[in-house]
């Protein structure tokens, strides 16, 4: 099947040859036609990089009635640069149609010019779903009377916290409508919205669902806590020509990773929730022009970014959740190319491994760093093809060949390339001839126990304790068990979120309190769970953040938030901290870890991201 066969105007045709389209994906293929000629509403399930936005974009065009200066359609997304990537899209499809006025509407830009736009005329709106609450509530965005409502990357919205702003969009417009719903995965949350607010809706999948695509390469990389930086730089090494995203748990994080490897010679550039729209922007610019080749990210930040020709993602930390596991990954091998995953993963994470693996499907191939020998050979290797393929002016270079050619005259051919050769390669060999070894025998000879897989419920985010940075001595005899005292151990304070249940994430609960709070993970300590609570550790160094914090924002629903005071908890009238059902809350002897020495981790990727640990390489 070609586009020419699916019944498009000729103004929206000449358009899509314009562009290059030559064949239709299968996306396209299956939803296209169908939504040209019939009136219905469609589930589609498919991956990052398929091409969806031809897919509802083509026909929502062509529904469009250009003589109506009215909102006819509504397209959200998760995300300010998906935003503004599917209206450039949408109006390239356009370009011949004249009177046909698309706007994106998203926060971090002005809602002055965004009213303005509104009140001259607009058929299609691109939004993020906050920002087109805030239009709603200004009475300036009028959705009654629209005709179809299209939820793009709508796992990623739910995810993002979406849920409410939803529900109220849908719910303000017409019964009658058409709902398109794209998305790469099909949890609870998105089956909730297909039965409230679809009828009998046409169902299209591209694969399997919930499944990652098959055209990435998974790999995990075992790797001491105390190693995660250095370890990340050996990747990149190996990988000489790497065009990649680098995932990491929280803004603080993403900063630092990113200064660490621009500071180190690394084309980088981090994109967080604390950059300005025109940050993002100059960000998003740089990589896809690829003066940045490794863009440093959060999750969030992330999520809507649409570059089919990614090759590497990097997982810093895991994620606290499979399906980010599969979104991250979905970043690249997109468009039918082939593209790879690595994971970092300390010794106490393994089975997080396994998790992954049996609830996808996946093989995630567990492999050592790569040594330095190895590293050197790919450089080596990666210089002579890069001087083997590289273009030559001839005329700007011409004038001074003379000259070069009598200083290089009396020096042998194979005494030339190795110069040349070397001087790249000595920086590499320098760099590495005393570099500590970083490799990790990589075994799969056992099956992880229950508790390494995530425990009974088939939780992915335990709290993992990192890796102590070495063998344990041999113990003597155990002695008679004390009590631990209750409460925060030395230098903490406690803080308690109302409203919790015992299913939530810990991971989940961590990443929201410190992008929140503009925290480290490394700041958070113990967690507890007890009667509706979490009763969270703090450092004191940065517990005046979290105390800012009247409440949190988790999977839809607000969480309150305040200091511990001794007694008002539900065991009020001890002069203890609340005890749950395991023992009370304890410090979980984090004073006996700092003894020991080392690089325990106290919270499942809870480091400071990893620190050098020796020489750093100069560019």
């Amino acid at each position: 099947m070609s586009f020419d066969s699916f019944g498009l105007s000729a103004q929206i045709l000449e358009a899509v040859v314009a562009k290059g389209f030559e064949n239709p994906t299968p996306v396209q293929t299956q939803t296209v036609p169908l939504l040209l000629t019939e009136n219905t509403d469609l589930i589609a399930l498919a991956g990052t990089g398929t091409g969806k936005t031809a897919a509802f974009g083509l026909p929502l065009l062509q529904k469009l009635d250009p003589a109506l200066k009215e909102v006819q359609a509504v397209i959200l997304c998760p995300t300010r640069e998906l935003c503004l990537q599917i209206t450039n899209e949408i109006q390239s499809f356009a370009v011949n149609m004249p009177k046909t006025w698309i706007l994106a509407v998203y926060g971090g830009s002005s809602i002055r010019d965004q009213i303005f736009a509104l009140r001259k005329g607009v058929q299609i709106i691109v939004a993020t779903p906050g920002r087109l609450m805030d239009l709603m509530n200004r009475n300036e965005s009028n959705i009654s009377n629209i005709r179809t409502v299209v939820l793009d990357e709508a796992d990623e919205m739910l995810d993002m916290g979406f849920k409410e702003d939803i529900d109220k969009i849908l719910s303000d417009t017409p019964k009658d409508k058409n709902v398109w719903l794209f998305s790469a995965t099909f949890p609870k949350d998105v089956e909730r919205i297909a039965r409230t607010y679809m009828n009998d809706p046409v169902e299209i999948t591209i694969g399997s669902k919930n499944e990652a695509q098959k055209t990435i390469e998974h790999f995990s990389f075992l790797i001491h806590e105390r190693d995660r930086y250095n370890a990340l730089k050996r990747l990149l090494d190996f990988y000489p020509d790497i065009y990649g995203i680098i995932f990491c748990r929280t803004r603080m994080e993403t900063q630092q990773v990113a200064e660490k490897l621009i500071k180190d010679g690394y084309p980088s550039a981090a994109i967080h929730g604390d950059l300005s729209q025109g940050q993002r922007d100059q960000v998003m610019r740089s990589f896809r022009e690829k003066t940045v080749t490794i863009l440093v990210a959060t999750d969030v930040a992330a999520r809507g970014i649409d570059v089919d020709s990614v090759s590497h993602v990097i997982h810093y930390n895991l994620p606290d959740d499979i399906e980010s596991y599969t979104h991250r990954s979905g970043r690249t091998g997109r468009a039918g190319k082939q593209g790879i995953s690595m994971a970092l993963v300390n010794t106490r994470e393994k089975g997080r491994i396994y998790l992954i693996e049996r609830q996808t499907g996946l093989r995630l191939k567990l492999e050592t760093i790569p040594n330095s020998e190895a590293i050197c050979e790919k450089q080596l290797f990666a210089m002579i093809n890069k001087m083997a393929n590289v273009t030559v002016n001839e005329k700007e270079i011409e004038p001074f060949m003379t000259s070069v050619y009598e200083q290089l005259s009396e020096m042998p051919k194979e005494e030339l390339i190795k110069r040349f050769v070397s001087i790249e390669f000595n920086r590499f060999l320098e760099y590495y001839r005393h570099a500590r070894p970083l490799e990790i025998v990589a075994e799969r000879n056992r099956r992880p126990r229950d508790d390494d897989r995530g425990g009974r419920n088939d939780r992915f985010d335990r709290s993992d304790r990192g890796d102590r940075g070495g063998d344990r001595p041999e113990r003597g005899p155990r002695p008679e068990r004390r009590e631990r005292p209750v409460g925060p151990e030395a230098g903490m304070s406690t803080f308690v979120v109302e409203g919790v249940n015992r299913d939530l994430r810990k991971g989940a609960l961590v990443r929201v309190i410190c992008e929140s709070a503009n925290i480290g993970s490394e700041s958070i300590g113990q967690i507890a769970f007890v009667k509706g609570m979490a009763l969270i550790d703090v450092k004191e160094g940065v517990s005046e953040s979290v105390s800012k914090l009247d409440a949190i924002k988790l999977d839809g629903k607000n969480l309150n938030i305040r200091s511990f005071v001794r007694g008002s908890g539900p065991d009020a009238g001890s002069d203890s901290a609340p005890r749950s059902s395991g023992g009370g809350y304890r410090s979980g002897g984090g004073s006996r870890d700092r003894d020991r020495g080392g690089d325990r981790d106290r919270g499942g990727d809870r480091g400071r991201g990893g620190r050098s640990g020796g020489d750093r390489r100069r560019r």
